[in-house]
């Protein structure tokens, strides 16, 4: 089978705590019509210490247009896309060009030639290397990107993927918006960056073999995440109703992946989920019936980074990766949901 053979992660230079962000928000907030003081507890509630962005705080205190933002997301793109990729490929001990398809994830700015063309030159891939960007997954991206790695390997057994997801959320901060979803977005997000090397099974790589993949939408439910798309760049959508639907979807929705492979969710290790936010972590535990404990790195990843989107799922995976062995046989499984709304999962077996 397809394995996962290591993970490569990076972070922007501006570290920002919790409160210091809150003490912000709370500033520019304050001339809103929006009840400020009972919002605020967001903050507290939503379990983050500290998040990294590519600007400094003071960027955001002025409008900024969609072509500035633009710009600092394809340079910061470019520098966090070569450090997580360099990182990954150090890990599993493969040179650059051995890499043979490159697949790029993000959702939170725009740019032709796309990222993955430019990293292509910048990391100094094959010219013949195949390439496929992907936007518009959101939080599901770093999933469903490895979804795509598998399936490609699954026919092209000899060869490597690369995936590499970027996500600047914090561009996307309206400063004229006052908006209820602009302002708890302020509270969640946070900007990162990872490569996720996948290889075929007849490569001498040894690594977390992928088992399946399921991907999950939900009809009539297009107003539930997303962006719109404005003259002054993209604007958060996204709906109180989400952890509700993790808690009424998300059991029937994994535990029928898993039973096409006779296994039960008791069955599974490792829950490699999107840390979305807290309220999002505490659904999962109550639709899947499993221990508070179970979900400790998603918790901590949370905690530490904040929501980077696509790029969230893929740092609870590179922690899973070095704290547990490989070769033990137990079984995982990623999932994230995104806009649509749907749901990416890949069952793994460590």
């Amino acid at each position: 089978m397809p394995k996962i053979v290591a993970v490569g992660t990076a972070v922007p230079p501006h570290k920002l705590t919790q409160t210091a962000i809150r003490q912000f928000v709370q500033t520019h907030f304050s001339d809103s019509p929006l009840p400020i003081e009972r919002l605020l507890e967001v903050f507290a509630n939503a379990a983050i210490d500290e998040r990294y962005f590519s600007v400094p705080i003071e960027w955001y205190d002025r409008q900024q247009s969609f072509e500035s933002k633009n710009e600092v997301y394809i340079d910061s793109c470019n520098e966090l896309g070569v450090r997580c990729s360099t990182e990954c490929l150090k890990k599993a001990g493969v040179a650059a060009e051995d890499v043979d398809y490159i697949i790029f994830v993000s959702t939170t700015g725009l740019a032709t030639p796309s990222i993955d063309a430019r990293l292509i030159n910048l990391l100094h891939l094959r010219s013949d290397v195949r390439r496929t960007p992907v936007w518009g997954l959101g939080c599901a991206g770093g999933a469903a990107g490895i979804s795509q790695g598998y399936h490609y390997l699954l026919g092209h057994p000899k060869e490597r993927v690369l995936l590499v997801a970027v996500e600047l959320c914090g561009l996307t901060f309206q400063q004229n918006d006052f908006s209820r979803s602009n302002f708890v977005a302020t509270a969640l997000f946070g900007e990162g960056a990872a490569a996720v090397l996948m290889s075929g099974d007849e490569t001498s790589d040894n690594g977390v073999e992928m088992i399946d993949t399921r991907s999950t939408f939900w009809p009539d439910s297009l107003d539930v995440m997303g962006w719109n798309l404005m003259n002054s760049g993209l604007q958060v959508v996204f709906s109180q109703s989400i952890p509700h639907i993790v808690e009424s979807k998300a059991k029937e929705n994994l535990a029928g992946f898993l039973h096409g492979h006779k296994l039960e969710l008791n069955g599974i290790d490792y829950f490699i989920l999107h840390p979305g936010g807290a309220k999002v972590i505490e659904a999962y535990e109550s639709a899947l019936g499993v221990t508070s404990a179970r979900f400790d790195i998603c918790r901590e990843m949370l905690r530490l980074y904040g929501n980077m989107s696509s790029v969230s799922v893929l740092f609870v995976l590179d922690e899973h990766l070095q704290k547990y062995e490989k070769g033990s046989g137990k079984y995982g499984i990623i999932s994230a949901l995104g806009p649509g709304f749907c749901s990416e999962s890949v069952l793994v077996q460590f």
